[in-house]
């Protein structure tokens, strides 16, 4: 088993986000011995599409790509489209792209990755409806349970957590 002792992961979310991609990588994560941070375009508090709570850690405006080991993107369509609009947020991933360090996204939480203008040359999966998208941006689509290109983790659904977070434990080890 990974020993994840002081490595801090970064959860970036906001509300309606999908619930267990965001919860599992985050157990699995703290099951291992690493703690994690919740980075949202506002303070307080944010829900998840089936009433998961979690207290927002810092802003995205305050948050810095430094002080983190990885990123976590959980998906969740209204999740994914609000962060797209969150200048902090957007400039976060940006910032956390231009390091080494791992950088994971489920779902829908890839379409950020888009506006921060990070994917291409690179592959990666995700859920279906942003194949044209991310291609668009210049990335390579392929459909897989779990893809790593660099320090991009890629997963598809809820489905892939378990590869999805087998991946992340082991990046970040």
């Amino acid at each position: 088993m990974a020993d994840l002792q002081g490595k801090k992961l970064a959860v970036l979310a906001t509300n309606d986000f999908e619930d267990s991609e965001l919860s599992s990588p985050v157990d699995a994560v703290k099951e291992a011995g690493g703690e994690a941070a919740i980075i949202a375009p506002e303070a307080g508090t944010i829900t998840g599409k089936h009433g998961a709570e979690f207290d927002v850690d810092l802003t995205s405006a305050e948050a810095k790509a430094s002080d983190f080991d990885a990123l976590l993107l959980p998906g969740g369509t209204g999740n994914a489209d609000a962060l797209r609009l969150d200048e902090g947020a957007v400039a976060f991933v940006k910032e956390f792209a231009g390091s080494e360090r791992p950088l994971a996204a489920i779902c829908h939480g890839a379409w950020i990755l888009t506006d921060a203008d990070v994917v291409k040359g690179k592959t990666l999966t995700s859920f279906p409806s942003l194949q044209t998208d991310l291609r668009n941006a210049g990335a390579t689509w392929v459909d897989e349970e779990v893809h790593v290109d660099g320090q991009l983790i890629s997963s598809r659904t809820p489905k892939d957590l378990p590869a999805f977070n087998n991946a992340l434990v082991e990046a970040l080890s």
